[in-house]
């Protein structure tokens, strides 16, 4: 009976694994396409390069050409899978692609997910703020770790990009793309299995439990764990519905609701985000590190920030110019 039951729980969790991800998959898809191939024809028709004044004042600060703009843009505004289809077709170098990846996981879909975090804990502005300071400063650091390849390597790339007949980089479009799909397809499934096993086997509960430790370093308690977990595995989009309603129910402090949303607002969607980066050929462990290093200093910074506010003395430091002006 109860190895009828764990198949049957097995059966069903591939199912909709399956399911959700080949749902997740499409959905891609359609970011995915028409991105990439304006990218492409941007890229070969030259017009990048004429953009390059706009640009290159804001992209050189983080190390990266002034081409990099047109995936970051696409990331900020529609999320990872659209800066993956406009980052694809670019001639950027792996180090490149890496600090893109780095700012862009931290700050991505800034419009519907700082909806989402204002609407469980953490104002719209302040969310946003802190995603972009922390991509900022995280990326500039990391930047120092890695390879100096300039922009003019990647800018005579492009020169040869447009040289090519455009039949010949419809078809080296296509080709990219066809083998970054079948990528994301393989890694999208995976995850989405992956989640329903856990969920059937009520697996999350016995986790929360043993990342208690982890929970503490984030400077988070017991009492957002839950919440925390379901960003970090299922994301603010997709984790939505979840983080919201239980704000909703008044069992949470402000302070924990702030320190939470900063910490996911920077790491959330732990697996997805980073993995499908994977499939551009990206070194894993800056995919995962410095974004769990930099919700974890933002919040410690926080709470640090919070206890000095508390005393008598630093408030009135605080307020000194404010009465010196008025």
């Amino acid at each position: 009976m109860y190895m009828q039951t764990s198949n049957s729980k097995l059966r069903l969790s591939l199912t909709s694994g399956l399911a959700k991800g080949w749902s997740g998959f499409v959905w891609m898809l359609k970011i995915l396409v028409p991105i990439s191939l304006l990218t492409s024809l941007l890229t070969w028709s030259g017009w990048i390069n004429r953009l390059d004044f706009v640009f290159e004042p804001a992209m050189g600060v983080i190390g990266l050409p002034p081409m990099a703009a047109i995936p970051l843009i696409a990331g900020l505004t529609t999320g990872i899978y659209g800066a993956i289809a406009a980052m694809a077709p670019l001639p950027l170098t792996a180090d490149q692609m890496t600090l893109l990846a780095i700012f862009i996981v931290i700050s991505h879909n800034l419009i519907q997910e700082g909806v989402v975090q204002s609407k469980s804990g953490l104002p719209f502005t302040k969310a946003t703020l802190f995603r972009l300071i922390a991509s900022l400063l995280t990326v500039m650091l990391v930047s120092r770790f890695l390879g100096h390849e300039t922009a003019k390597d990647a800018l005579a790339s492009t020169t040869d990009i447009m040289r090519i007949p455009l039949f010949a980089m419809l078809k080296t479009w296509v080709t990219t793309n066809v083998v970054l799909a079948a990528k994301m397809l393989a890694i999208i499934v995976t995850l989405m299995i992956t989640l329903e096993i856990m969920k059937s086997y009520k697996m999350i509960d016995r986790i929360l439990r043993v990342i208690a430790p982890v929970l503490k370093t984030l400077g988070l308690g017991k009492q957002t764990g839950f919440l925390w977990f379901t960003a970090a595995i299922f994301g603010l989009t997709y984790g939505a519905a979840v983080i919201v309603e239980e704000t909703k129910t008044g069992h949470f402090s402000t302070d924990e609701l702030e320190r939470l949303q900063i910490s996911i607002g920077i790491n959330h969607a732990m697996i997805e985000d980073p993995a499908v980066f994977l499939a551009l050929g990206l070194s894993p462990f800056w995919l995962w590190v410095p974004r769990l290093a930099a919700a974890i200093i933002a919040v410690q910074l926080f709470i640090i920030f919070k206890r000095l506010m508390s005393l008598p003395s630093f408030s009135k430091f605080l307020l000194w110019p404010k009465r010196w002006v008025d």
